[in-house]
């Protein structure tokens, strides 16, 4: 029997591509459900072509839309309840929703013990306590889905105990964004079309922001202390702009493993699939015997100074990733509306850190009362900015 597949988020980048892999091997997975954001016609479109029985909205009043699309056959279910269910009920749990709104697609695929394929890292980071408590749910397990972990989950193969104390560091790898080399004078200019120019990869707008600051380098960062149990200070990050090296893995002999691929989400996605075996696709193949160059700078931490805001950030512990990780989506929402400059996006991620009130994350309710908080103060920096 082929494992069910539920794809959440299956409209954006992510999701896309995913559906790319699906339809390449169709006699392996069983796609079971599919839900989406506001793009109801193209979420249709695919649930026709996958012939897919159960599908999902985020906002209530889309469901009667979708409805008029797809007829009275599928079964069309609404908000994060509706996304949750969704996720209990397949093998495979895509989680490609964007941000904060990802943490019950998160929290529901583990504690039903399913696999999580995981590409949503801001409900991981915002809520590492309640995840963490839900992934030592029987049979519930976490494959993540950006590249860079993908790839230290790969050279991580060899190194079974908790912990990784045969680990010195693991090593993310950052393609420097669209800005590498730029100072400080020249990033005050940066307009929306330039940062969403992203030099190797294509990915959904948020995340190509993100990336363009370093703050999606430091929301990894926070992400593999929680998935890979490592320390953030034996975590660094190092630019390698030809995004060849997804990541890299030295352990205490000085050996160092690397993971090697041309750009393509696609390979992580399939890998996230069909762990343990691999689908013969070849995305990102590369052809060893052409000449290349593979090269390795530290990040400027003064022109780019998000990194620095997620490490301390991850010294702080408790709440605060979740109100890094909240500010920082509002931040670069108000810049994509037009609303602050790129500089300010930083600028008022650092503000509300400023401000952090710790408290408890043992339950989803404490989460959710820190990610408010976070989003209320982050709006009130916004209005000195703008």
């Amino acid at each position: 029997m082929s494992p069910r597949v539920a794809l959440l988020g299956a409209t954006g980048s992510i999701g896309r591509q995913t559906l790319d892999v699906l339809r390449r091997h169709r006699d392996e997975f069983d796609v079971v459900a599919l839900a989406a954001g506001r793009r109801v016609e193209e979420l249709a479109a695919s649930a026709r072509e996958f012939s897919v029985a159960r599908l999902g909205v985020a906002r209530t009043e889309d469901r009667e839309r979708l409805r008029a699309l797809v007829g009275d056959g599928p079964e069309i279910v609404a908000g994060p309840e509706g996304l949750a269910a969704l996720a209990r009920e397949a093998d495979i749990v895509v989680n490609a929703v964007v941000g904060f709104a990802g943490l019950p697609v998160t929290l529901a695929a583990l504690g039903a013990g399913r696999r999580l394929a995981l590409a949503n890292k801001e409900s991981f980071i915002a809520a590492a306590p309640l995840v963490e408590r839900v992934r030592a749910t029987p049979g519930a397990e976490v494959i993540p889905l950006d590249s860079e972990h993908c790839a230290i989950h790969q050279c991580l193969a060899g190194s079974t105990a908790p912990g990784h104390p045969d680990v010195r560091f693991l090593w993310l790898t950052a393609s420097g964004g669209p800005f590498r080399g730029w100072s400080p004078q020249q990033l005050v200019g940066v307009t929306r079309e330039d940062a969403l120019r992203h030099p190797t990869w294509s990915m959904g707008p948020k995340i190509t922001i993100d990336s363009s600051t370093l703050m999606n380098k430091g929301l990894e960062v926070l992400e593999a202390s929680g998935l890979f149990g490592v320390d953030v200070d034996r975590i660094r990050v190092v630019v390698h702009p030809e995004s060849i090296v997804h990541s890299l893995v030295e352990y205490v002999d000085g050996s160092v493993l690397a993971q090697l691929a041309r750009p393509d989400m696609r390979l992580p996605i399939a890998y996230g699939l069909g762990f343990p075996a691999r689908l013969d696709d070849r995305w990102g193949a590369m052809d060893l015997a052409e000449r290349m160059s593979l090269s390795f700078e530290p990040p400027d931490a003064t022109a780019f100074p998000a990194i620095g805001l997620a490490y301390a950030a991850a010294r702080a512990g408790a709440a605060a990733p979740a109100w890094l990780s909240a500010a920082n989506e509002v931040a670069v929402a108000a810049f994509l509306e037009g609303r602050i400059r790129w500089v300010d996006i930083v600028a008022v991620v650092a503000t509300v850190m400023d401000q952090f009130v710790d408290g408890p994350m043992t339950e989803v309710v404490d989460v959710v009362r820190h990610d408010a908080a976070a989003r209320e103060r982050a709006a009130a920096a916004i209005t000195v900015h703008s």
